[in-house]
């Protein structure tokens, strides 16, 4: 049978030595988990932040009751000295334990500083024979009540308690009078300052020499603090999870629709067949570092009525499901101009206006080439994207840009168009600027590394091959963005 002494003031404290490692333990993890919650501090809109926010004050409002457990355990010392407001604090608990006292190896002789109202534990006990009740001066604070107003029966207790809570508190008051069973709860009380708090409760009944209930004592715990932590550390759980729900199917829908509109087409495809000088094309989608990041980029190769064939390739700014339905959106238009039999360079100017009446708003670059098989002549316009790379005997040069500003950046623009002689044998490689690391426009590194491939393009026996050598080059490397490459071989006569 427990001791009905009150559960706070153990009546003989262990030895000193082992205690007093366990707190220099339990402080020193302390401060160390406190140092990680500092860290911590950043996006408070970032859920997983907020998440490991979350659980770092969990565990110090953890390690605050277990020090202040400790520094009670250690000197015996009344839980009125264990801190009243919220702030949490092992060493205020653990200090006055260990404090040594004038003419003594330990005492407690210093005031109590601050500390986390977690630690706080009281005991009572309700005598039926008697109708006495006692409560220790810890309890008394837990519930905001003046000890001069004395103790409070157990009938009295609910009407300190969450009207939802009553029925909890008289179930394990019931259960323990009348069955014996021993009382393990929580339920919310009201102060008598008004403010809510949280409450565990354990007991169980105290029989006489006849078996029966001669009384009841219960240990009380304000938990508050914990409970607000362990529910800061769910909410910010399913936030992320949510979060993470989010991004995942953002994602799946991007790249869905992505795959949708991008040419399905694997390997080299063949077109303008009834010119003297064929297409022979291939492209690639390299997707960036991060997988999360499915952008705007798109290529596209088409048959137009007329014999031409359409040559493109083009990158809208942002990410996810907005960047890839306005990528959706812009390609569709630009194939109908395309087999309207618009010109690059007006096209151009067509989806710059598009852009700007766009319900989403977004900025692009776009390259758009129109390739007469007959003439072999291959007319292009651009808005602020690289110049196509022409090599011709293994040697390659950019393209002389025509003058293009970006899609979206300014209304009326006019786009100028520029015509190149295509020779049979001639290899063109068309790229988005995220294919070298960094993205940036003004950033020749790619197409310097691209030039560098020269050599093998001439070896490449189809446009395929010159795909395979560009992402044997740039695909391992963690790109900040996505890109596409197409290679345009202009085939021989057979």
């Amino acid at each position: 049978m427990p001791s009905h002494l009150f559960a706070d003031r153990p009546a003989q404290p262990p030895e000193p030595g082992a205690v007093d490692a366990l707190i220099s333990q339990t402080r020193r993890l302390r401060g160390e988990v406190d140092a990680v919650r500092r860290d911590a501090v950043a996006d408070e809109d970032d859920p997983r932040q907020r998440w490991q926010r979350a659980l770092c004050d969990l565990a110090v409002h953890q390690l605050d009751d277990l020090g202040a457990q400790l520094g009670q355990l250690r000197a015996g010392v009344p839980a009125s000295a264990v801190p009243e407001d919220g702030t949490g604090d092992i060493d205020a608990v653990a200090d006055t334990a260990l404090a040594p006292a004038p003419g003594t190896a330990y005492g407690v002789t210093a005031p109590p500083r601050t500390g986390s109202l977690l630690s706080r534990v009281g005991s009572a006990e309700w005598n039926l024979l008697t109708d006495e009740v006692s409560w220790s001066e810890e309890l008394f604070q837990i519930f905001g009540r003046p000890p001069e107003s004395g103790p409070m029966s157990l009938d009295e207790m609910p009407t300190m308690v969450f009207p939802d809570d009553q029925p909890v508190l008289q179930g394990m008051v019931t259960d323990c009078l009348i069955d014996g069973k021993p009382i393990d709860g929580e339920f919310r009380i009201v102060r008598t300052d008004g403010r809510v708090r949280t409450v565990h409760m354990t007991g169980e009944p105290v029989l006489d020499t006849d078996g029966c209930t001669a009384s009841m004592w219960a240990v009380l715990r304000d938990v508050s603090e914990l409970r607000r932590s362990e529910r800061a550390v769910r909410e910010s759980r399913d936030s992320l999870e949510r979060s993470r729900h989010i991004e995942l199917t953002e994602r799946r829908v991007a790249v869905e629709l992505q795959e949708a509109v991008l040419p399905p087409w694997r390997g080299s495809l063949r077109f303008a067949h009834d010119g003297p000088a064929p297409l022979d094309v291939a492209a690639h989608y390299l997707p960036a570092a991060s997988t999360g990041l499915i952008g705007g980029d798109w290529y596209d190769a088409l048959a137009l009525p007329d014999g031409d064939a359409l040559l493109t390739v083009g990158d809208l700014t942002g990410h996810g499901v907005a960047a890839t339905s306005s990528m959706a959106m812009l390609l569709g238009a630009l194939r109908g101009m395309a087999v309207a039999g618009i010109r690059p360079g007006a096209l151009m100017g067509h989806l710059n206006q598009l852009l700007e009446t766009s319900v989403q708003p977004a900025l692009g670059s776009a390259m758009c080439c129109r390739y007469d098989p007959v003439a072999q002549t291959l007319a292009w316009a651009q808005a602020g994207h690289p110049a196509p790379l022409l090599f011709r005997d293994g040697t390659g040069h950019a393209l002389r840009r025509p003058d293009g500003v970006l899609l979206g950046a300014t209304a009326g623009a006019v786009y100028d168009e520029a015509e190149t002689r295509l020779l049979p044998g001639d290899l063109l490689v068309l790229h988005t600027d995220g294919l070298a690391r960094g993205g940036d426009p003004d950033d020749d590194t790619g197409a310097r590394r691209l030039l560098a491939l020269g050599p093998r393009f001439a070896e490449a026996r189809d446009a395929q091959d010159g795909v395979r050598a560009v992402v044997e080059e740039f695909g391992e490397e963690p790109r900040e963005d996505d890109a596409c490459v197409m290679v345009v071989r202009v085939a021989r006569p057979s």
